[in-house]
């Protein structure tokens, strides 16, 4: 039998007389509604609002929150999202009364301790990249990626090269890249990888005056790091153009390699997933962006400074392209990465990164015995395994391997990206993960494979709701409670 009490609508638990809480009688004297308010805005009858007592109501909410799957309540191997642990002391120390009681539009002096703390995360964020200037103000990645390519193209402009339109990304970057191109006004052109690196011959072959930028992720969504980063580099500043680097697989390189130290121009972070910010769930997020000095007048305003011992934000930056964001950005994410990085410390941060590597390439020794993986005996924070073979010998495909998990209890790897690899399934343990869970998971994913086609095919099992039309459930979705 399955647990409905979660499913089930407040209305269909209601019972007449019920409460949850009772109300102490009314200390002051009482007038009626119809003197207090319009008589078209009085409703002849009381709203029929569900009745229960305060345990009902709590069990509801605590059994739905138990059909979600998060980093709390199971391994979550999301490959390219670093689904790592989130420590609850950034929680605690990000709710503290100092920090969340603050309003944007307090006056400066009384936002000293919140302004100092901007500035030192800029000032961490900026030596991590190994890029001088910075903007904490984009809400997430892709808005970053947006973000820098909008400054890049004003600094084109103001150096009287409008005509470079191009931005070119391998066919295996993050599908953000490109679309944030044509978001920043640009013209999105894929350049081809060979064995999951950036083929320098196409590469060459589409640099010209005409590019502005060539955005990179490294290390990959293969999980691979580009060696040839520095010839890269050297091709696409000869014709006058930009390196952007997504750093959305950071979790890898902390303290190790720095993206301004290897060619890049601009780039950015994504706190959620490499600081211990909360991930999923569509956000909140944060995006901040480092970029080379020559970039930096023309990065979001305001930007907090430090002049004597005050701090304060500095709106007097002429060429800026604007705000892209209100108030200081996503306080709340950057507070839980400041906490982070300073918990840490910079030896810290390069352990998070040698133990993310480490896992990893743990994890694939076990997993290439029985799922190839086409790139790489070795990899950094990641790893794309492929069911092609499965799917050819026994009709079992990445989804099946996938939805199957989730009645062993673990959310599945990233499936069907990078599209370079045939039922692609890319798998991230993260450092937070220990070495009897990745045993567990490897077990268990070696189990799915010698399971049956036909008990595959109709997986997850365990679950409310099984394979729903995804594309139907987007667009229309059934807003009411499946009772079981």
């Amino acid at each position: 039998m399955r647990n409905t009490r979660s499913t089930q609508l407040l209305t269909e638990l209601s019972q007449p007389g019920r409460r949850a809480v009772v109300m102490p009688k009314c200390d002051v004297p009482e007038t009626p509604l119809s003197e207090l308010l319009p008589a078209d805005a009085l409703a002849d009858n009381p709203p029929a609002l569900p009745e229960l007592a305060e345990p009902e109501v709590v069990r509801h909410y605590t059994n739905l929150s138990t059909l979600n799957m998060s980093v709390d309540t199971h391994y979550y191997p999301l490959g390219s999202c670093t689904m790592k642990y989130n420590p609850k002391r950034n929680e605690r120390l990000a709710s503290l009364p100092g920090i969340v009681d603050l309003h944007p539009y307090q006056p400066e002096d009384s936002l000293q301790g919140m302004l100092q703390l901007l500035f030192e995360l800029q000032q961490f964020l900026t030596e991590i990249s190994g890029l001088p200037a910075i903007s904490l103000q984009p809400a997430a990645g892709a808005h970053g990626e947006w973000t820098a390519l909008m400054s890049a193209a004003a600094y084109f402009r103001s150096i009287g090269q409008e005509n470079r339109k191009l931005v070119l990304s391998p066919d295996s970057s993050h599908g953000t890249n490109p679309a944030s191109a044509q978001m920043a006004g640009f013209t999105a052109v894929t350049v081809k990888t060979v064995d999951g690196a950036v083929c320098m011959e196409d590469l060459r072959s589409k640099l010209n005056d005409q590019v502005a930028v060539f955005m990179i992720t490294n290390p990959s969504t293969l999980g691979l790091f580009e060696t040839q980063m520095a010839e890269i580099a050297e091709a696409v500043h000869a014709v006058g153009g930009l390196i952007y680097l997504d750093g959305a697989n950071m979790n890898a390189v902390l303290g190790i390699s720095r993206p301004g130290d290897i060619g890049a121009d601009m780039m950015h972070y994504n706190p959620h997933k490499t600081f211990s910010g909360p991930h999923g769930g569509g956000g909140p997020g944060a995006g901040p962006i480092c970029v080379a000095e020559k970039l930096a007048p023309f990065l979001p305003s305001p930007i907090v400074v430090k002049e004597g011992d005050k701090y304060r934000l500095d709106y007097d930056r002429p060429e800026s392209i604007g705000r892209v964001r209100t108030f200081f950005g996503n306080v709340g994410v950057l507070v839980r990465a400041y906490c982070y990085i300073l918990s840490y410390g910079p030896d810290g941060l390069k352990a998070v990164s040698e133990n993310a590597v480490l896992n990893a390439n743990y994890l694939l020794s076990k997993v290439k015995h029985f799922m190839p993986v086409p790139h790489g005996q070795r990899c950094m924070h990641e790893f794309v395994a492929s069911a092609a073979k499965l799917k050819q010998e026994k009709g079992v495909t990445a989804m099946d391997i996938a939805k199957r998990l989730l009645d062993y209890g673990y959310h599945a790897p990233t499936v069907y990206f990078p599209l370079t690899v045939p039922e692609a399934m890319m798998i991230e343990p993260t450092e937070t993960e220990s070495k009897e869970m990745l045993d567990a998971f490897v077990e268990t994913l070696f189990r799915i494979t010698e399971e049956s086609a036909d008990l595959l095919h109709d997986a997850p099992h365990s679950t409310p709701i099984s394979r729903p039309n995804e594309v139907a459930a987007a667009r229309q979705p059934c807003l009411r409670a499946v009772c079981n």
